[in-house]
């Protein structure tokens, strides 16, 4: 395992997206737990395009038109219902007491942080494109690299999600103090979510 690929990885998965914003929104919204939760779910998210990359399914969306259309408006649909469930106080990232937070809560979180992820067929594509990079020609079994690979991949992305989440948490008591700012927040993260919709639905195959 090179640098490059430590250094590449690091870069991608620090860039704010939908696991950063995500799990950031979990984190002011529901406290740390909720945060780590969420960057676990995050995680899992991206599992199945990673499969998809190492199986050769991604060259499908690829080269499917109807089938990356499919996926990537289904990822904007659910985008946008993020968007709009995150102005609502009874939604997915809801205010709520950090120590009443039960599996209820939890569960709602890793469902919404998985789906955010698993509905985004860039994700497969760029996998696909990405972890043949650090693949070794010589190497007498690729699959297994890669399999390698793409576990240090989600231990990085969990790491770095969890960071962001708990920091976020450790600003929630000074921020859900102030209604107008908690106002201001979810508005934000709705912007935010519709934003990335946004740019999913401009995205092309590539």
């Amino acid at each position: 395992m090179s640098i490059e690929f430590l250094l590449t990885s690091l870069l991608v998965v620090a860039s704010p997206g939908i696991g950063v914003i995500f799990t950031i929104a979990a984190g002011l919204s529901r406290g740390a737990r909720a945060s780590v939760v969420a960057a676990l779910a995050c995680t899992i998210g991206i599992v199945p395009h990673m499969l998809a990359a190492i199986t050769g399914l991604a060259a499908i969306l690829h080269t499917s038109a109807l089938a990356f259309q499919v996926i990537k408006y289904l990822g904007v649909a659910y985008l946008l219902y993020m968007a709009w469930m995150t102005l609502k106080e009874d939604g997915p990232l809801k205010i709520e007491d950090e120590r009443a937070a039960g599996a209820q809560s939890f569960g709602q979180v890793m469902v919404a942080g998985v789906l955010a992820n698993v509905l985004n067929p860039k994700l497969s594509i760029f996998f696909f494109a990405f972890l043949p990079q650090f693949v070794p020609a010589d190497q007498p079994n690729a699959v297994a690299h890669m399999l390698g690979l793409s576990l240090v991949f989600m231990a990085m992305t969990f790491g770095v999600f969890a960071i962001y989440g708990v920091f976020a948490a450790a600003a929630r008591r000074h921020v859900l103090s102030r209604p107008a700012i908690v106002t201001a927040m979810r508005r934000a993260f709705a912007g935010a979510f519709a934003a990335l919709g946004l740019r999913l639905a401009l995205t092309e195959r590539g």
